[in-house]
């Protein structure tokens, strides 16, 4: 069976650069947000469910994220709904993932909210990315669209870094690529005992 690393990070922190570093040392990933992407997309497998609950949320086939924000706003039920729906669907996307990777030393679950939802008590290690606060904002300003009141919105939402830095069994800064890289990599060696081709 596969060591599976459970990796998260608050927004900004650098998690797409640090899967990314583990995909180019070969080690299979699976990222939660990519499979509600392809949950939503038309054809996806949410996207009959969540319209037989509430039809505007779907739009040409696919769901309408702007449309489910507003569902959201406005029926203090509906994040539950949609959660009926999703859940055990992402929950399947992760089942096959760690099936059709059962062969691997290592595998990442990429889970922004691990901590927040329990996912923790279902992966055997896991992986803070993290970097000093200045730079998170920064980072999530310079975003196309993203405003200070949304950044805070989202951090409301997100356990504090510091608190997930205490939880995490490891932890990775993310200030330059080549140190991210490198400390992916170490990682790797440390929890498989094989160092990836640099």
């Amino acid at each position: 069976m596969s060591l599976i690393l459970g990796l998260t990070g608050s927004i900004g922190m650098g998690k797409s650069t640090t899967t990314g570093f583990f995909r180019e040392a070969g080690v299979p990933v699976w990222d939660a947000d990519a499979a509600v992407h392809q949950l939503y997309a038309p054809g996806g497998a949410a996207v009959a469910g969540i319209g037989a609950l509430h039809p505007a949320a779907v739009f040409e086939g696919a769901i309408d994220r702007a449309a489910l924000r507003a569902w959201i706003a406005a029926d203090a039920t509906a994040l539950k709904q949609i959660e009926g729906v999703v859940h055990p669907l992402v929950g399947q996307s992760r089942a096959d993932f760690l099936g059709d990777n059962a062969g691997a030393p290592l595998v990442v679950v990429d889970v922004p909210l691990l901590f927040e939802t329990g996912g923790d008590a279902k992966v055997d290690r896991t992986l803070v990315v993290s970097a000093p606060a200045e730079v998170q904002r920064a980072r999530v300003l310079a975003r196309p669209g993203m405003t200070e009141d949304h950044f805070q919105t989202i951090l409301s939402k997100q356990m504090p870094d510091a608190e997930k830095r205490a939880r995490a069994d490891h932890v990775i800064e993310t200030l330059t690529l080549d140190q991210t890289r490198a400390a992916v990599f170490d990682l790797i060696a440390d929890l498989t005992g094989s160092r990836p081709d640099a």
